[in-house]
């Protein structure tokens, strides 16, 4: 197989040209969502106010982003509480706010409240989000948050596994937006595993189609570079990508 059409198997993207101008099904140019955690990283591993992660923020507006996405982890790794104060005031795009489904998280958002909330599965031990939310682990404790959300004028999305059941639930459960998790695609692209990655990327296709069908806005996101970056975006009911590690490492 050849390799190149692993990152782009429409072969849509045979001209860069291409991927600037990807549509979504709706006819609207994908978006992109920049994910400023890392720049948070960074500056925690020597402490201080270096870098700032509303300075990246503001530097991504001004490139041209359509959005930005900080995830307040409950031990507070990179992204702090008043980061995600300053991020709602301090720059001029919507705010994806990435957080657990717990209270003290759901109180926090209630106050901030920012433009969307992602709910997010969280575990201490993980160097990153490993995967999608379990829906099925405690689904009523999600349509509480999802329903306390909504009702607080904030737009909700899940972020999940292309799972038919998952995709189910987000809908039913009320949420306006699931964003698929791409970071098993990302990782297969990245070790060479052809095939698996090809297989990995239809499934995504798959949900993308089921999601879209089933009323739900479609973002997606997790370990994206360039490369996969142009295979989701040639998936047309995607609306949206979420970027960020790839962007500051670069």
């Amino acid at each position: 197989m050849n390799s190149a059409n692993l990152s782009d198997p429409t072969g849509r993207f045979a001209n860069p040209d291409n991927a600037a101008a990807a549509v979504s099904s709706a006819g609207e140019a994908l978006r992109l969502g920049v994910n400023i955690d890392h720049v948070a990283t960074v500056r925690n591993a020597r402490g201080g106010d270096h870098p700032d992660p509303v300075r990246a923020a503001l530097a991504a507006a001004k490139a041209g982003a359509d959005g930005i996405t900080a995830h307040l982890r409950e031990d507070r790794r990179h992204i702090i509480d008043a980061d995600v104060q300053r991020l709602r005031d301090e720059q001029p795009l919507p705010l994806n706010f990435e957080m657990a489904a717990t209270a003290d998280m759901l109180r926090i958002a209630l106050d901030l409240k920012p433009h969307a909330c992602c709910l997010v599965p969280e575990r201490r031990e993980e160097r990153t989000t490993e995967g999608g939310l379990d829906v099925s682990a405690n689904p009523e404790g999600l349509r509480t948050a999802i329903a306390t959300l909504k009702d607080a004028g904030i737009r909700v999305s899940l972020f999940i596994e292309a799972d038919a059941r998952a995709i189910a639930f987000a809908a039913q459960a009320g949420a306006d937006i699931v964003e698929l998790h791409t970071g098993r695609y990302c990782d297969l692209l990245v070790e060479g595993a052809g095939e698996d990655a090809q297989a990995v990327y239809r499934q995504l296709e798959g949900g993308a189609w089921l999601a879209h069908d089933a009323g739900l806005e479609v973002h997606a996101g997790h370990g994206l570079r360039y490369d996969s970056a142009q295979a989701l975006a040639a998936l047309s009911q995607v609306v949206e990508l979420n970027i960020g590690h790839f962007m500051v490492g670069e």
